[in-house]
């Protein structure tokens, strides 16, 4: 029972109904319908009516109703299967989710998001959405090796935008965002070799993501090219933790590297601590280079430098071209800008060297 002084509840605002409008315009029920869903079935000047009194009203059609209509849900689905302490000081998943929330608010769609453990967890998460209704479509991130998302995706009939997926393999329903990070590898170990780099180790991200793949492959191809034997990858979670214990793994190796490429901000910065501790100067010992620009990177000492994009950017074109699926265009790949290097404090020649 509630006491004496306990403050009263305070009842919930009432919704504006269907009836309440047909009441305020003087026309029947089911001349609102009519009216409100833009059906044939009443005058124009009726129409205009109902519909002015409704945004009066503060009327919203239910999301609920729209469904059970065939409507759709006003909802885009976004699951990410990494573990959650990779992802509290990932600055790039929080600028892409602002873009993604850009892209949608026009069309006034929500964003329905979950996180999961894995990407089998993740494609039960499409099948319930699927079943239920929940969304009209999802945007799908880290795509993979041989990932079972685009068939599955692909047989419910739930349109995708993969963001950072492979140019070209799309199916029916399923459009690729990406940018050539291949094409970045392949310019930042040119600039390193140019600064007289000739050991390189790459920090890496989550082993089978296709873009981790990818850097790996890049960065091999062009040591080859350029003949540097003293070149490898580490594969991390992404995490501080895995970054610094990379980096001790590769600087305490019998001929550690002259330079080193982290995957992302978070690992850069705790590789530069692991560095120092280990008494090596940035960057008149080791020079390092993040993969995301970030306030992180321009914030620590000495300032980090890194491949810059606009993430917002790329997080709006990925919404906007699942939007242009759902209103029936048909699937395709979107290129968006290659990341840039942007040269700071922690990138020198190498010791030794004469590089500019």
């Amino acid at each position: 029972m509630r006491g004496d002084d306990a403050p009263a509840r305070r009842p919930a605002a009432r919704r504006a109904t269907m009836k309440d409008i047909a009441r305020h315009a003087g026309v029947s029920e089911s001349a609102v319908s009519f009216a409100l869903n833009d059906r044939p079935g009443v005058s124009e000047a009726t129409r205009a009516r109902v519909r002015r009194v409704a945004e009066q009203m503060g009327w919203r059609p239910s999301a609920a109703a729209r469904t059970l209509s065939g409507e759709g849900s006003s909802t885009v689905g976004l699951v990410v299967a990494r573990p959650a302490d990779t992802l509290d000081v990932d600055s790039f998943f929080l600028h892409l989710v602002s873009g993604i929330q850009e892209g949608l608010a026009d069309r006034h769609l929500a964003l329905l998001f979950q996180m999961v453990e894995d990407v089998e967890a993740e494609c039960e998460v499409y099948r319930r959405w699927w079943a239920e209704h929940r969304v009209d479509g999802v945007l799908v991130v880290d795509p993979r090796v041989d990932d079972p998302r685009p068939p599955l995706l692909d047989s419910l009939g739930l349109p995708a935008a993969v963001i950072g997926g492979l140019p070209g393999e799309h199916r029916d329903g399923l459009s690729t965002v990406w940018a050539d990070d291949a094409d970045a590898m392949g310019a930042l170990v040119a600039r390193l070799h140019e600064l007289g780099h000739r050991r390189i180790a790459h920090v890496a991200g989550l082993p089978g993501l296709a873009h981790t793949e990818r850097r790996i492959a890049t960065l091999r191809a062009g040591a080859e090219r350029l003949g540097l034997t003293g070149v490898r990858s580490l594969t991390t979670d992404y995490s501080d933790r895995q970054g610094a214990e990379a980096t001790r793994r590769v600087l305490n190796s019998p001929d550690p590297p002259t330079a080193l490429v982290y995957d992302n901000d978070v690992m850069a910065v705790a590789g530069v601590a692991a560095a120092s501790a280990l008494g090596f100067s940035v960057p008149a010992d080791l020079s390092v280079i993040a993969w995301e620009d970030s306030a992180l990177c321009r914030m620590v000492r000495p300032c980090l430098s890194a491949l810059g994009r606009d993430t917002v950017a790329f997080g709006r074109t990925a919404a906007r071209a699942l939007l242009a699926l759902l209103d029936g265009e048909p699937a395709r790949t979107v290129p968006v800008p290659v990341p840039r290097l942007v040269e700071r404090e922690s990138t020198g020649p190498a010791p030794g060297s004469s590089g500019v």
